[in-house]
C-alpha cells in the first residue's frame, strides 16, 4: 500500500467523494503557493492523480505544451489506496469521470441495484442506520453519545445524510419517560 501524508489523504478523500473526482478546489488550508504544486505534484508520480483537459469552468492545474488548460483528477489507484470500491467501468482509460454519480430516490419509489446509495458496512452512517432500525428506535441524546457528536450534529445527518442523500424515511414519536425517538420505515 501506499503511504501517504494526511494532507495527501484530504485531498484524495474530497476528491474520491466527487461524482468525477475532481480535485479542485482543494479543500485543506494548510497549504500555499509551491506546497500546494509539491504535493499534487507526488500524487501524480505515484499514480493516484491524472491530468485531463479542463473544461470552461474548472480549476487549472497547469498549461499543456499547446496552452491548453489540464486539470486533476483521482485515478482507480486513489480509490484502491484509499480502500473506496468503485463501480464497474466507472473508470475507464482516457477518461475524466470517476465513477458514477449518485441518484437520489424520490419519496415512495423502490430502489432498484443502479440507483441505490452504498454506505460502507464499518462506517458511522451504517451504524446510526442500524440503530435507527431496531425496533426501540434512538432519541438525538442517544445518538450524540453514541457517536460523540453535538446535538446539531445528529441533527443534521438525520435530515441531510439520511433524509435528503440517502432518501430514506426517517419517523418520530414522542415516547413516555424518553423524548422524541427516531426511527427508520423498512
Amino acid at each position: 500500500m501506499t503511504k501517504l501524508t494526511d494532507t495527501q489523504l484530504i485531498i484524495l478523500g474530497k476528491a474520491c467523494e466527487r461524482p468525477d473526482g475532481a480535485v479542485y478546489p482543494l479543500t485543506t488550508t494548510k497549504l500555499n503557493g509551491g506546497a500546494v504544486t509539491k504535493v499534487l505534484s507526488s500524487l501524480i508520480g505515484k499514480g493516484l492523480l491524472k491530468e485531463a483537459r479542463a473544461k470552461r469552468d474548472e480549476t487549472v492545474w497547469r498549461l499543456d505544451d499547446e496552452d491548453r488548460p489540464l486539470t486533476l483528477y483521482a485515478t482507480p489507484a486513489a480509490y484502491k489506496a484509499l480502500g473506496i470500491e468503485q463501480d464497474d467501468g466507472a473508470q475507464e482509460e482516457g477518461t475524466t469521470k470517476a465513477r458514477k454519480p449518485r441518484t437520489r430516490v424520490a419519496k415512495g419509489e423502490k430502489t432498484t441495484k443502479d440507483t441505490r446509495i452504498r454506505t460502507r458496512a464499518d462506517s458511522k452512517q451504517a451504524q446510526l442506520i442500524a440503530m435507527l432500525k431496531s425496533p426501540k428506535g434512538a432519541t438525538i441524546d442517544e445518538i450524540a453519545t453514541a457517536f460523540d457528536w453535538q446535538l446539531h450534529t445528529v441533527r443534521g445527518v438525520l435530515a441531510g445524510a439520511l433524509k435528503k442523500k440517502l432518501g430514506l424515511e426517517v419517523t418520530s414519536e414522542k415516547v413516555e419517560g424518553r423524548g422524541r425517538v427516531y426511527r427508520l420505515r423498512a
